[in-house]
């Protein structure tokens, strides 16, 4: 299998889970609504409500669960570690994104939705469709973003390429979900389409920049026509947007086959704020993958700064996962600002911040693959360089023997050395060399090193233990936790300088059903 080249440019401490908590009958409200806790004091005349106890409390956890989640945001990236993170339900899960939604200043959000008939599958009737919308007070030129590479890119992607590469202003990105728009049978392949969707909403929402301050992003289906006259009646107004809309409906609006949305948040020393929320469950290994990113901060950095942060940062997250192996033509990651937080902002630690949401969103959207029941995580060491571990560790996780196995729960892990011996036999005498004392892990028990196995009895329940310890429903609405498949790759006797972790999913009967009935 060929491994992709990197996403181009256009031209850790685990987290436990923390409920909030409130005393009985205590609401989120303050005065007479917030229970029969609330009480009056005494010796004062008016209704004095005093909830400052159960308001305190509240306020705590929500802090105590704001700082554990920042906190546990990596483990899934780092050998040898487990993010502790788990959570009770989907109402839980919610919350907790709830909790970190907010959006930075000076952005808004509108979702609406709509039904329509496919014209080239008319026989399926009524289908669904989401819009969403993020826009801007105002346009910024302080934009960056990185797109797929694949040869024959949607309409959105080739259209997006046009605007960052003229530095336009944008002010507006609109998504739509069910249909990508690449390559339809119409005059253009799908760019009169799209523009025309930009063109709508910029006049709805009366943008000074008209269409081309509006980014496209689609997702869904491969080959369709996007049904531009329903699109663009149920475009969301300027009514239909608000500041105080949680990220989360945005992150819920662009799903497809996402059985769960992902959000991730950070605060930033200056009081900024950086919110993203990604999509993405199958035809996952970027350059990248079938996903979409948008990432929202009001901290202001020059153009080029942010392109050069998000460049880096995509290279050591949405470049480096896979679900299948399977590159889509529609990738995209937008990062925009609206430059309203007026304190400057260190660039470290905005890179920083940046990074970490990054990767929690690319980890996420590995955990929410379709059909994923197991996350594994391949750390490679000792390698000539950081590419070679990247080509041995994605070929692992794209090995469909071995990615079974860890369905199955069944530690063959002649599987894993036969990937890493395949991938390694491909560099001649190179490879040779980085075979000599390679030592294999999994669940940090040693199965393989001075060039043979080393297992038994005991060892292998063991090591079955580790694979159920990481399992997960694959078709459960909400993650129920963030624990990996361990596995760690030394080569070379861990002498060379090249390193990688790559974040891949198992390969289930689950998997085989979504994909074989997507369209059905």
């Amino acid at each position: 299998m060929l491994v992709p080249q990197a996403l181009q440019r256009p031209s850790g401490v685990e987290l436990p889970r923390v409920s909030v908590l409130r005393p009985r009958g205590v609401s989120a409200a303050c005065g007479p609504s917030a229970g029969r806790n609330t009480r009056r004091r005494r010796g004062q005349t008016g209704s004095v409500w005093v909830s400052g106890l159960s308001s305190f409390l509240v306020a705590k956890q929500l802090h105590e669960r704001r700082a554990a989640r920042a906190a546990g945001s990596g483990a899934e990236w780092l050998a040898g570690k487990q993010d502790e993170r788990e959570f009770a339900s989907e109402e839980d899960y919610l919350k907790t994104l709830e909790l970190e939604g907010a959006l930075p200043k000076g952005f808004q959000i509108g979702c609406s939705s709509l039904r329509f008939v496919p014209e080239e599958a008319k026989e399926m009737g009524q289908l669904p469709m989401k819009l969403t919308v993020l826009c801007l007070d105002e346009p910024s030129d302080r934009v960056a973003a990185v797109f797929t590479q694949n040869a024959f890119p949607g309409a959105p992607v080739r259209l997006g390429k046009q605007r960052m590469a003229s530095q336009e202003k944008i002010q507006a990105i609109v998504v739509n979900n069910k249909i990508s728009n690449v390559s339809p049978p119409d005059d253009d392949g799908g760019l009169s389409a799209s523009a025309k969707v930009c063109e709508a909403l910029a006049t709805s929402l009366q943008l000074p920049g008209g269409g081309s301050s509006v980014l496209p992003s689609s997702t869904g289906v491969i080959g369709w026509r996007l049904p531009v006259a329903e699109m663009v009646e149920a475009l969301p107004s300027a009514k239909d947007l608000s500041a105080s809309s949680n990220a989360v409906n945005a992150a819920q609006g662009i799903m497809t086959t996402d059985r769960y949305p992902k959000l991730c948040a950070r605060s930033l020393p200056n009081g900024g704020r950086l919110v993203g929320i990604a999509k993405g469950a199958g035809m996952i290994e970027p350059n990248m993958a079938t996903m979409l990113c948008f990432l929202m901060t009001d901290v202001d950095l020059p153009r080029e700064e942010l392109q050069d942060q998000l460049s880096e940062c995509v290279l050591k997250s949405f470049n480096a996962i896979s679900v299948d192996g399977d590159e889509s033509t529609s990738d995209t990651v937008v990062l925009i600002s609206s430059q309203q937080c007026s304190s400057p902002v260190d660039p470290s630690d905005f890179k920083l911040a940046l990074q970490e949401v990054c990767m929690d969103l690319a980890a996420q959207i590995v955990r929410n693959g379709e059909g994923t029941g197991h996350v594994i995580r391949v750390s490679v060491s000792g390698a000539n360089c950081d590419q070679t571990a990247s080509s041995v560790a994605k070929a692992v996780v794209n090995g469909p023997l071995f990615e079974s196995a860890i369905a199955g729960n069944d530690p063959n892990v002649g599987r894993l050395i036969g990937k890493v011996g395949q991938t390694l036999g491909s560099l001649g005498h190179l490879g040779e060399q980085m075979a000599q004392n390679c030592i294999c892990r999994i669940g940090g028990e040693t199965i393989f090193e001075n060039g043979q196995f080393s297992l038994d009895t005991e060892k292998e329940r063991r090591l079955s233990g580790h694979l159920k310890f990481a399992a997960a429903d694959c078709e459960s609405p909400y993650p129920e936790h963030r624990r990996v498949v361990d596995v760690e790759v030394i080569l070379g006797g861990g002498e060379g300088p090249g390193k990688a972790v790559v974040l891949g999913s198992d390969l289930t009967t689950e998997y085989v059903k979504i994909n074989a009935d997507y369209r059905s």
